[in-house]
């Protein structure tokens, strides 16, 4: 298969937010993967310090294009970053050819569990019932659900400016499947399921 290529971003406060310090850097790759067509869903993100505490002190980045990885490695935002001791920005590097595979998935079903996203699907069926004229029931979630493990990555909207959550889950995957991610280089539960090296520093 095609070679990969990676970079990592490693916050150099131990302390810090880790998983806000990702949420800065997958808008900032997100905002590339707009201004360059060519990346578009061709760049996954990997967390390769990622525990059940936290997604862990470092990102990396995963492409085959080796000078579109280049580019995204000298945004301005990390370049202030690291000039400010904030971030450690490594150099490009091909991925190592014996590594396992993962794939770290955006899964906007748990954000069904949690109380703002319940009151806006009961207000949304109240509209519908009165454009319709008829009353509807209200909707009765299936409360009992299981969920995986998962971290919140806070991320804003480019577009709309609004703050959200990526409720991120790590998955192990048994072969490599080809750069198919979300624009913000995960994975979903059904369309985008592409995989990324399982780094680990």
């Amino acid at each position: 298969m095609t070679k990969r290529y990676y970079f990592t971003i490693r916050y150099i406060p131990a302390h810090a937010d880790f998983e806000l310090l990702a949420g800065r850097c997958i808008y900032q790759m997100h905002l590339f993967m707009v201004n360059n067509p060519k990346a578009l869903n061709k760049v996954g993100v990997s967390f390769p310090n990622w525990d059940e505490f936290s997604v862990g002190q470092t990102i990396a980045f995963v492409a085959e294009d080796k000078e579109m990885l280049i580019g995204l490695s000298f945004q301005p935002y990390f370049s202030l970053m690291a000039n400010e001791g904030i971030f450690e920005v490594f150099n490009v590097c091909e991925v190592p050819g014996n590594l396992g595979e993962v794939r770290f998935v955006r899964n906007q079903t748990i954000e069904k569990n949690f109380l703002g996203s319940k009151k806006r699907r009961i207000k949304r069926s109240m509209v519908r019932a009165e454009l319709s004229g008829k009353e509807q029931p209200l909707p009765v979630a299936a409360e009992e659900r299981v969920v995986d493990h998962f971290h919140r990555v806070p991320i804003s909207s480019g577009s709309s400016g609004q703050d959200y959550i990526l409720f991120t889950q790590k998955e192990f995957a048994g072969e490599r499947v080809e750069a198919n991610f979300n624009s913000y280089g995960l994975a979903t539960n059904e369309e985008r399921r592409g995989t990324v090296p399982d780094l680990r520093f």
